[in-house]
């Protein structure tokens, strides 16, 4: 116990004892100024200096632009640039999801696997309510109106919902039909016979999404035009148009021929699709 008390005193004692520290001239040796330490007083000031130098570190790392220099830490700019692309992945993912499913249900109709069920599904069965019955006797200035606008909505392949007044099909060759459209056998489209080489025309202005040769209809051109409607040219001898050009109405795109598989002859195959559905070409266009 005593001893204890000692190397207490003695360690107490080495702490405070006083020391002088000199800074004195070199050449003079003239005392320029002078510190009175301790050995206690040293442990404390340099622990209180080397806790505030790393309370204000940390205080500039963490409120500054420095932080960004070091390594492990992103930027502010960073994290907002990632952000930005992630939602530009997530809308790009979106929209070639929906492209592609556009392009399936093409090939579909390259390929002829488009079934009759498929097209006539229970969306296209008329939603009809029981009706009181009611006798209308149409005057003749209304009858003549009636014949009118069915002459004029014969050639009208689009919803009478869109303004339509600058949009018309033009016939891409003139000729005899030798099959007709016959959606309960799959045959989505007419058929017409003409010399081989005539040049086939756009039925109206828009731009080709497909200008490839398949095995089974040869050379075939697709057209994609407004407010929904797609047309389509196979057994091409020979494609003036490749995808992705612009052509307007009337324009020469094709040249008949009897290219592929399935054909019988010169002759073009010509379907027209509106909003992803098949409609009878003759109820539009004339060919003969």
């Amino acid at each position: 116990m005593v001893k204890k008390k000692k190397r207490e005193k003695k360690l107490a004692k080495k702490l405070l004892h006083k020391y002088r520290l000199v800074v004195l001239n070199e050449d003079t040796f003239e005392e320029k100024f002078a510190f009175k330490l301790t050995r206690l007083n040293v442990f404390v000031s340099v622990g209180i200096s080397v806790l505030v130098l790393i309370i204000f570190t940390t205080l500039l790392i963490a409120f500054t632009p420095l932080r960004e220099y070091i390594p492990g830490y992103s930027s502010t700019k960073l994290k907002t640039q990632a952000t930005q692309l992630l939602l530009k992945t997530d809308s790009l993912q979106r929209v070639l999801h929906q492209k592609n499913e556009y392009f399936n249900s093409i090939r579909k109709v390259l390929n002829g696997d488009v079934t009759v069920e498929e097209i006539q599904g229970d969306s296209l069965k008329p939603n009809l309510q029981p009706v009181a019955e009611v006798i209308l006797s149409p005057s003749k200035e209304d009858s003549l109106l009636r014949q009118e606008v069915e002459q004029e909505d014969k050639y009208n392949v689009i919803d009478a919902a869109v303004d339509k007044t600058d949009f018309k099909l033009f016939p891409p060759v003139k000729g005899q039909i030798t099959e007709s459209y016959n959606p309960e056998e799959n045959h989505f489209a007419v058929d017409i016979v003409t010399p081989k080489n005539t040049p086939v025309k756009a039925a109206a202005e828009g731009t080709v999404i497909f200008a490839e040769w398949t095995a089974e209809t040869g050379y075939v051109l697709i057209i994609e035009h407004r407010y929904g409607l797609i047309s389509v040219y196979k057994h091409n001898s020979s494609l003036a148009k490749s995808q992705g050009e612009l052509v307007r109405k009337g324009e020469v795109v094709a040249m008949v021929g009897s290219t592929g598989e399935l054909t019988t002859g010169p002759h073009l195959h010509f379907e027209l699709w509106s909003n992803g559905r098949p409609v009878n070409p003759t109820d539009f266009l004339e060919f003969e």
